[in-house]
């Protein structure tokens, strides 16, 4: 473990390769699983207020799962708020491109101009888990190895890309531009 001002991180996210290669999964991560994608506190009034904006950008069956479950639902198994599902399938926020690709309404809707949240956290810093003990007070960062990434990591071996610098921008939208640094410098030193 790797300790960045006061967050513990995990060597894996130094010593893996990875970049996300939506070409070979096309966005199974934003449909499989046991549940939707985990949410943080400050987000949830942020999917409430945001909601009619994004509504355009989704598809049909994601409106109805978010209509009847509401905009985040609690997952007793994750024991956090996370986003709905369709049919215990895809998160409702998802749609699809002409391709076949997964894609994020809420992101969508961010590009598009009409709201200035991305995304959730949590789908930006993937495959990163934040790990939080309250009770402690602290965070841990862990590399959450899927076999539906595999792709993603041949990718990133190729191109010797180590999950924190493929995920720079979440990081820095998450800790901040000195966390980021400081994981740089540690991970240069690690490297030797």
């Amino acid at each position: 473990m790797i300790i960045v001002q006061d967050k513990l991180v995990s060597d894996e996210l130094v010593e893996e390769q990875f970049i996300c290669n939506l070409s070979a999964c096309k966005g199974a991560c934003c449909w499989e699983g046991d549940s939707g994608a985990p949410l943080e506190d400050a987000e949830l009034p942020i999917l409430d207020s945001i909601f009619g904006r994004v509504k355009p950008f989704l598809s049909p069956a994601g409106i109805r799962a978010i209509e009847q479950q509401g905009k985040y639902v609690w997952f007793d198994e994750a024991e956090e708020y996370g986003t709905p599902l369709v049919d215990n399938g895809p998160c409702a926020y998802m749609t699809l491109d002409a391709g076949g690709t997964a894609q994020c309404g809420i992101e969508a809707a961010y590009r598009a101009g009409a709201i200035d949240f991305q995304k959730p956290i949590s789908c930006h810093l993937y495959p990163i888990r934040v790990e939080k003990n309250e009770e402690l007070g602290f965070e841990a960062l862990n590399y959450h190895q899927w076999d539906i990434c595999s792709a993603a990591c041949e990718l990133g071996r190729k191109e010797k890309m180590p999950v924190y610098r493929f995920l720079r921008e979440a990081i820095v939208r998450k800790y901040g531009e000195e966390f980021y640094e400081e994981l740089d410098g540690a991970a240069k030193f690690l490297k030797g």
